[in-house]
């Protein structure tokens, strides 16, 4: 079925952003894997294009373009790519900008969103914590007032650019007596005293993602760089976790759909008992199978990035698209794993990789089990 949310201007983003993968991103797969990171340059590189500033009005060094779409065909065609330079480019631009921009006095606005557009400040979000992920109310991370300021206390984990960022939207507890209601977001710049980026985290999958724990011990944080009103950081989140998984939904579509076509050419070309793989009849219909998944769960995924760009789409919807197109994903890539035989399980092969790094998808970003629960509350269950 043909697309129809796109048109000629997402196109041309859509090529640059193509022309982009291939001219920066493609010649050092190799040295992001071998780095567990994405290099500064690429960074800097990729904020040049534009990408980085979408959400980010031109008076503070962004597009100011409020239309999803485009992030949408950015993160696309970076999924095409890898998984994990689109989660990692994502959450810096994603992610992390409609915070600022939405709740950032116009001071804090000057003060950091003109790097996030260029790339010159890489950001991370840190809401999960080594006790506890889906479960962000419960979170134990402190802030206690101290002076005209705050005293951070508490530690993150699997924080996505967390180990480069030099900027970390921050979720602490500033009132334990209120629960949800007392956690508020701040602003951790890199350099502040007691602020440990800690260690770049040995994962199965997403080897370029630069993933990390946090650490905050004694950090004194001003009270200028607090986000928002007090006690009014959940809500934030809330708010804002539909975009996230929009996205993430968009890059596993891209994602398993890229490895799809390049299984579907292996097939034709592999060749086995004197015919190509694909001509046997199981393989024919599983392969027919696979590509109606990825067009259905496109098109909903479709649906959805439309109604975001419109100001539409609510949170059950995007639990949806999230915990659907990750299933999918997965399906997708374990069928085409098999479907290479032996060279499947090989690294050097795109789809092994693909494989690995689409796991994590059905836990990130909400847990799949706690987007089911958000449905059926909607249900009325």
């Amino acid at each position: 079925m043909p697309r129809n949310i796109y048109d000629e201007d997402h196109e041309a983003m859509r090529a640059s952003a193509r022309e982009f993968v291939a001219r920066t991103l493609a010649p050092r797969a190799e040295e992001m894997v071998e780095l567990k990171s994405i290099p500064r340059d690429i960074w800097l590189a990729a904020g040049k294009q534009g990408f980085f500033g979408f959400d980010i009005p031109e008076e503070f060094g962004g597009a100011g373009v409020d239309d999803y779409r485009f992030n949408a065909v950015v993160a696309e065609e970076m999924s095409r790519f890898n998984a994990a330079t689109s989660s990692c480019f994502g959450i810096h631009s994603d992610v992390c900008p409609p915070y600022i921009v939405d709740l950032g006095t116009d001071a804090q606005k000057q003060r950091w969103l003109p790097g996030m557009a260029s790339g010159d400040l890489i950001c991370a979000i840190a809401m999960t914590e080594p006790s506890g992920g889906s479960d962000l109310a419960a979170l134990k991370t402190t802030a206690v007032r101290d002076g005209d300021g705050w005293l951070l206390n508490g530690s993150k984990t699997f924080i996505t650019n967390g180990y480069q960022a030099d900027l970390v939207i921050v979720a602490a507890r500033t009132d334990p007596s209120k629960g949800a209601k007392g956690i508020t977001l701040f602003m951790v710049e890199r350099g502040m005293a007691g602020f440990n980026n800690g260690r770049k985290l040995d994962k199965v999958g997403m080897d370029e993602s630069d993933t990390a724990e946090l650490f905050f011990e004694n950090v004194r944080v001003p009270d200028e760089n607090r986000l928002g009103a007090e006690g009014m950081g959940f809500i934030a989140m809330m708010q804002r976790l539909p975009q996230e998984r929009i996205g993430a939904a968009v890059s596993n579509v891209a994602h398993a759909k890229k490895i799809l076509e390049e299984t579907i050419q292996y097939a034709k070309d592999r060749k086995a008992f004197g015919q190509p793989i694909g001509a046997f009849q199981h393989n024919k219909f599983l392969m027919a199978e696979l590509v109606t998944k990825i067009e259905v769960a496109e098109a909903y995924v479709d649906d959805c990035v439309a109604a975001h760009a419109e100001g539409r789409l609510t949170a059950v919807d995007a639990a949806k698209a999230k915990w659907w197109s990750s299933q999918v994903q997965n399906d997708v890539l374990d069928h085409c794993v098999q479907l290479h035989g032996g060279y499947g399980f090989m690294n050097e092969y795109r789809v092994a990789r693909a494989w690995r790094d689409a796991r994590v998808t059905k836990i990130w970003a909400g847990s799949n089990e706690i987007m089911k629960e958000l449905i059926g509350r909607d249900l009325g269950f």
